[in-house]
């Protein structure tokens, strides 16, 4: 098997998705991540300060405002050699310019807003065709916030109300953009309690791993596999391999769901986790290395 020469960044989401974000404001306490090291992160993987990287604001609904944000951000830590791309509708992906941009770029960003809005605008397009090609064949980066990382996924959660998460049916699934496919990534994971949205994904998925992103926190995908969690906050893995009970096939929706056995593991800043081993790294760098467990008399 192949493994992808590129890097996916996923990153939870510094800025809230509701009226913060759709005004375009920034918060000290919410978007800072450029000073908490993500952006740097994304900047350094992509080449450094000189390297191009092209905003694709899609899933947002105020996109000017928002690449405006990212300039900003982007700005504050000496990178200036960024582009905004304001792709609205299917049309837009064919856009030669945007065409030969992600043919050039060293890394693109995907913004944060309606995870859907991406999958839709984006899918089947040669537009998406060329950003695969380009993360499976070169060292190219692709990141995301938010709805812009949970879309990176072959299988992507699209709706789910966290207070209803517990329920069958309440959390809703489809095809993302398909980057990697071993992968279920939700975000914003810890303000807004999505810890079961993310569990029934799993539990409905069990042969996929579920990321969860809490903000100002991301996830550093190489190779596919070896994952690095990055910023200042958590990411919660889920693994569902080892279920021994699901009740999730036989019950009508809208019933409460029972699984025995889901494993989670806590990821601060430097931990890894190795994704065909479903393997937790205790420092990212040492991936080849077994972590020293303890045992406790």
């Amino acid at each position: 098997m192949q493994y992808p020469k590129g890097k996916l960044i996923a990153i939870g989401g510094a800025e809230d998705k509701g009226a913060d974000t759709e005004a375009g404001e920034i918060h000290r306490n919410n978007l800072n991540f450029f000073e908490l090291g993500i952006l740097r992160r994304v900047v350094q993987e992509a080449g450094g300060i000189d390297a191009r990287i092209e905003v694709i604001t899609t899933a947002s609904t105020i996109p000017y405002e928002v690449g405006d944000n990212y300039l900003n951000a982007f700005g504050k830590i000496g990178c200036t050699n960024i582009g905004l791309m304001h792709i609205r509708n299917r049309q837009d992906t064919s856009n030669p310019d945007f065409i030969e941009r992600i043919r050039t770029c060293d890394a693109v960003m995907f913004s944060g807003g309606n995870q859907l809005r991406l999958s839709v605008t984006d899918g089947g397009t040669e537009f998406l065709h060329i950003l695969k090609q380009r993360y499976q064949n070169e060292n190219f980066v692709i990141a995301g916030t938010s709805a812009g990382a949970m879309a990176m996924s072959q299988t992507m959660i699209y709706e789910g109300n966290a207070a209803r998460a517990h329920l069958k049916g309440e959390v809703k699934m489809t095809s993302g953009l398909g980057f990697i496919g071993s992968v279920i990534i939700d975000s914003h994971f810890e303000k807004r309690g999505r810890f079961v949205r993310l569990a029934q994904a799993v539990a409905t998925h069990p042969g996929l791993i579920g990321i969860g992103l809490g903000e100002d926190t991301g996830m550093l995908i190489t190779e596919g596999n070896k994952m690095e969690a990055i910023g200042s906050g958590l990411v919660i893995i889920i693994d569902g391999h080892n279920i021994l009970h699901s009740n999730i096939a036989d019950i009508p929706d809208g019933n409460p769901v029972s699984v025995e056995n889901l494993m989670v593991h806590f990821c601060e800043k430097g931990n890894g986790f190795i994704l065909n081993e479903r393997r937790f790294l205790m420092e990212a760098s040492e991936g080849a290395v077994i972590p020293k467990r303890v045992d406790v008399e």
